[in-house]
């Protein structure tokens, strides 16, 4: 991996209430490139975003032995369905294979590059590089809610087992996250999964933002849900609280823009599809 998430996580400072949203790291400025490079492949290829594009999906929940039991695979179907409606817009859709229950005290609490997290997807992780796991994981520490990782266009064998994302289990529809209860966690970092930045990627007023023409520049992540922000009042537009990729409570997320849709697309085409 070309970045930290450990130093994403104390960089970030994105605290929504009692929940951390996300411990998806900053990405490199050589990321940037190599996944800009590749949307700018996309869009000079025959592309077509109406294509659908069938992802499929394995669900790893990973429980303590005290919370075994706890979660349950209905609720699975439940997210797999708010993913669905979630992509709709991207033609994307998300094909559950196989739902995997696991009980070890280390692996429910592994963290962003730990062994436990590195033995847990080595022994979990299945398909290829187009394959989506989502690992939800009941002990993850210090009101975390998720991390991810971003597509490689050369994947090591160490990126391929690794990728994928990591969700707190109660963050799963009708768990026990409050605020964050809907199965957008889930959504959000299964975006990262697809290349796209949080919309105040770089917090800042001015820069490229997270390199989506239609998402104005934002300067610092949305907490709870606001009925608006303005960050950024000197430039055009308002903040995307409602947009999957910012860090508001699911309650208020529900969208993500036709800019995003297509650099989602081109970059999965480019760097995962059939790889």
């Amino acid at each position: 991996m070309k970045y930290s998430l450990a130093f994403a996580a104390m960089a970030a400072s994105l605290v929504s209430g009692e929940y951390t949203r996300c411990a998806t790291p900053n990405p490199s400025e050589e990321h940037i490139a190599i996944l800009n490079a590749a949307v700018e492949e996309a869009s000079n290829r025959t592309f077509s975003i109406q294509a659908l594009r069938n992802v499929d999906t394995y669900v790893h929940v990973v429980t303590t032995s005290a919370k075994a039991g706890q979660y349950s695979q209905s609720q699975v179907n439940e997210q797999i369905s708010v993913m669905n409606d979630a992509y709709a817009p991207l033609n994307v859709q998300f094909n559950l294979l196989d739902t995997t229950f696991t009980t070890n005290n280390q692996w429910a609490a592994a963290s962003d590059g730990s062994t436990a997290e590195y033995n847990m997807k080595s022994a979990l992780h299945q398909g290829s590089y187009d394959t989506l796991n989502l690992y939800f994981l009941s002990d993850l520490g210090g009101g975390l809610l998720g991390f991810c990782y971003f597509p490689e266009a050369s994947p090591t064998s160490q990126d391929r087992i690794l990728d994928g994302c990591i969700n707190l289990a109660d963050s799963l529809p009708g768990g026990s996250a409050t605020n964050y209860d809907l199965g957008y966690t889930a959504v959000h970092e299964t975006g990262h999964w697809f290349g796209l930045y949080h919309v105040f990627q770089g917090s800042a007023c001015s820069g490229s933002g997270d390199y989506v023409s239609d998402t104005p520049i934002q300067r610092t992540d949305t907490s709870g849900c606001p009925t608006s922000q303005d960050s950024c009042p000197n430039q055009a537009g308002v903040d995307s609280i409602h947009n999957f990729m910012d860090y508001s409570y699911d309650s208020c997320m529900y969208e993500f823009t036709s800019g995003q849709v297509t650099r989602a697309t081109s970059l999965f085409d480019q760097l995962r599809a059939g790889k």
